[in-house]
C-alpha cells in the first residue's frame, strides 16, 4: 500500500455542525495528543507503520519549494486498541535542519515537538473521511473525523495530519 492520499479530504477550519461535543474537544486538543492519550491512564504505545523518503505531494512541494521530503506514518494505541492514525510530511530541508524528527523511530512526534520552545502552530483544520478508507494495518474504516495543522520550529515548517480511529470511544 502506498502513502495513504488523507490531503485530498475536504480540509476546513470551520467548525462542523454534526459532531459530538466530545469529539470536538478531542479533535480540537491544542496541545500534544500523545499527552492527551497518555493522560487516560491506558497503556500508551505506538506502531511504527511507514517512515521514507519520497517525492511530496503536489501542494506540499508548491508550499515548501522543494520536491523531496520525509513521510511518517504511525499508530497511536491505547490497551493495544489503534486510536490515532498519524501521517506527518517533512520537507528535506527541514529534516536537514532538525535531523531528530528523522530519527524518531519509535518515539511520538509529539514528544520532541511539544518540548521545543520555539514551536508554532497553524489553526487545526478538520475533515469527515467517508467510509471504506483503507489504511496500513488499521485495515477498511467506517466513517471517521481527522485533522491537521503544520507546525513551525526554528522557521522549519512540517505537516501533521491525524484521524481519530473507531476504538478512541473505549477510552474517552
Amino acid at each position: 500500500m502506498d502513502v495513504a492520499p488523507i490531503w485530498q479530504a475536504d480540509w476546513s477550519a470551520q467548525q462542523p455542525d454534526d459532531i459530538a461535543p466530545l469529539w470536538l474537544d478531542w479533535l480540537l486538543e491544542p496541545g500534544s495528543l500523545t499527552a492527551r492519550l497518555q493522560r487516560t491512564g491506558y497503556a500508551f504505545s505506538l506502531q511504527l507503520l511507514l517512515q521514507r523518503n519520497i517525492d511530496l505531494p503536489e501542494f506540499l512541494q508548491q508550499r515548501w519549494q522543494t520536491r523531496y521530503g520525509l513521510v511518517r506514518e504511525v499508530v497511536l494505541l491505547l490497551d493495544q486498541q489503534p486510536c490515532i492514525y498519524a501521517q506527518s510530511f517533512l520537507p528535506d530541508h527541514t529534516v536537514a535542519a532538525l535531523q531528530p524528527l528523522a530519527d524518531l523511530g519509535t518515539m511520538p512526534l509529539g514528544h520532541y515537538i511539544f518540548t521545543q520552545p520555539d514551536l508554532q502552530r497553524s489553526g487545526i483544520e478538520l475533515a469527515p473521511f467517508d467510509a471504506g478508507l483503507q489504511l496500513r494495518s488499521v485495515g477498511l474504516l467506517p466513517q471517521l473525523w481527522g485533522r491537521r495543522s503544520y507546525f513551525t520550529l526554528s522557521h522549519h515548517e512540517l505537516l501533521v495530519q491525524e484521524l481519530y480511529l473507531p476504538a478512541l470511544a473505549e477510552f474517552i
